[in-house]
């Protein structure tokens, strides 16, 4: 299980880009690709999202998955349907921290990748509170961070920029784009995220920053009180709060004569997931 609001951050979705830009809008994509100087425009399809990754491979659209911080085979939904469309898959990469994952079987290409308490980096929560994931232990034997496995792979494809040396570096970067055209809470096109402050961040800062929440004005010497609760206003077009009304659905699968338990994936302090 990676770590959801961290990853959404990071535009780790298939309908968002990294620092809460918005896929669907021209102007955000526009400040992406310039950002990261891409050499053609940002499309503005969504994505294959995790749950439409079997069919998009049963019908041939998907020719390549690279599976990282997750175990699917487990935890998706008709697992035995997408461990059938790895199976058909032409190429298959896996990074795992772990050699008995069941998504790991079907890898042409596994990757060592590093448990969390092998990993440095930060995770956000709930509350949008950064805090920093620092190691514990070495890495087992040639196990490598994620940024790390990216990274190489990319200049092994030719492409610049992933000369990183430190994750503190991968940090600064996200923060510096996190503050492009982001103009502040009175500003419409605005977003609520916002970390550039840490722009200019150093390893030594890095290595001792302290959780903080994004959303307030400053982080640097006192903490003020979460700007959510105190501005009045919302990151919205109107800035005022949206409410969206649910219409609950009856589950596709209910208990009957033939199978009267249904099981579901659950998550408890210790245990997530898979």
């Amino acid at each position: 299980q990676p770590n959801a609001m961290g990853g959404r951050e990071v535009g780790a979705l298939a309908n968002l880009l990294a620092s809460h830009f918005e896929l669907k809008n021209s102007d955000h994509r526009q400040t992406v690709a310039n950002f990261w100087q891409a050499p053609t425009s940002i499309s503005s399809k969504d994505g294959v999202k995790a749950t439409q990754c079997a069919d998009a491979i049963l019908e041939g659209q998907i020719k390549a998955i690279w599976i990282m911080a997750t175990n699917p085979v487990v935890s998706l939904p008709e697992a035995d349907k997408f461990a059938m469309a790895l199976q058909q898959c032409p190429l298959v990469i896996v990074s795992d921290c772990s050699k008995d994952s069941d998504t790991l079987d079907f890898a042409h290409v596994a990757l060592p990748a590093q448990g969390w308490s092998e990993k440095s980096g930060t995770v956000t929560n709930s509350e949008r509170r950064i805090s920093r994931q620092r190691r514990l232990v070495t890495p087992f034997a040639d196990a490598k961070p994620d940024w790390w496995i990216v990274s190489q792979v990319a200049q092994k494809m030719g492409f610049v920029g992933f000369d990183y040396t430190h994750d503190y570096q991968v940090f600064a970067e996200h923060a510096r784009l996190s503050g492009e055209k982001n103009g502040g809470e009175k500003n419409t096109d605005s977003r609520s995220f916002n970390i550039s402050h840490l722009a200019n961040i150093s390893q030594n800062e890095y290595d001792n920053l302290a959780p903080f929440q994004w959303g307030q004005p400053h982080y640097f010497g006192l903490q003020k009180q979460d700007a959510h609760t105190t501005i009045g206003t919302t990151y919205t077009d109107t800035q005022k709060l949206h409410f969206v009304t649910v219409n609950p659905a009856v589950p596709k699968s209910l208990p009957d004569e033939q199978y009267s338990l249904v099981l579901n994936t659950g998550r408890s302090r210790d245990q997530w997931h898979t």
